[in-house]
């Protein structure tokens, strides 16, 4: 049995239909991994649970031990852009000394970009979906309004700060969403500067002056979470 109760896929009486072929260390991480991929590049409506068990090497019964609907599966993908960064946010909480309000957003800004950047697949472009103002998809919905609000608690009091009108402090989530249309950008050094470039931005339209001056704390608190 699995960590997380379910009976795994490749148990007698369900076995593969062929050696694993996907990345994952679990069945229900393949599942996601192929439909990661066939959403992002063939489209939500355009890919069955039938073509997704295809691709990992199962039997679509098998799939429905982990998923009961292709909605499951994208909200399992979709969360996957959001848990991480609600998951950091208790660490820039905790930090000591105790972090600004422009410190705080400058940190979560770098880190939840460098997550929609670092999948193997354009996760956050399912965003964009128009099938997602019909999927069933309330756990990601709720979670992604939590990290909205988590991201205007810290932006208000900086833009009141600075007199910039409050309705900017809801510009950096979005800027920070905007990197899912630059997730094509070739690998290396260019590409891994673009969160923080995004962070950047997200301090100058609240009125910030100077983000660089944030660099140095934020590298401190990314670097004790990688530990």
């Amino acid at each position: 049995m699995s960590h997380d109760g379910t009976m795994p896929l490749t148990r007698a009486g369900r076995p593969r239909l062929h050696a694993q072929r996907r990345p994952g260390t679990t069945a229900r991480d393949e599942i996601l991994d192929a439909a990661g991929e066939l959403f992002t590049t063939q489209g939500y409506a355009g890919t069955s649970t039938r073509h997704i068990a295809e691709t990992v090497g199962i039997r679509q019964a098998s799939l429905y031990h982990y998923f009961k609907t292709k909605d499951d599966i994208l909200c399992a993908l979709l969360s996957q852009t959001v848990s991480p960064t609600l998951s950091f946010i208790p660490a820039l909480r905790a930090a000591r000394p105790a972090m600004s309000e422009a410190q705080q957003l400058h940190a979560l800004a770098v880190f939840d970009g460098t997550q929609l950047l670092s999948g193997r697949w354009n996760l956050g472009a399912l965003y964009l979906l128009p099938e997602l103002r019909d999927a069933r998809l309330e756990p990601f919905y709720s979670d992604r309004e939590r990290l909205r609000r988590h991201y205007l608690k810290l932006s208000l009091p900086i833009s009141r700060g600075t007199g910039v009108d409050p309705a900017a402090a809801d510009l950096p989530f979005r800027l920070v969403e905007s990197l899912v249309n630059m997730w094509s950008t070739p690998e290396g050094e260019r590409r891994d500067q673009l969160p923080r470039h995004v962070a950047d931005a997200c301090l100058r339209v609240l009125g910030v002056p100077d983000p660089d001056a944030l660099h140095d704390r934020t590298t401190e608190v990314l670097t004790a979470g990688a530990r």
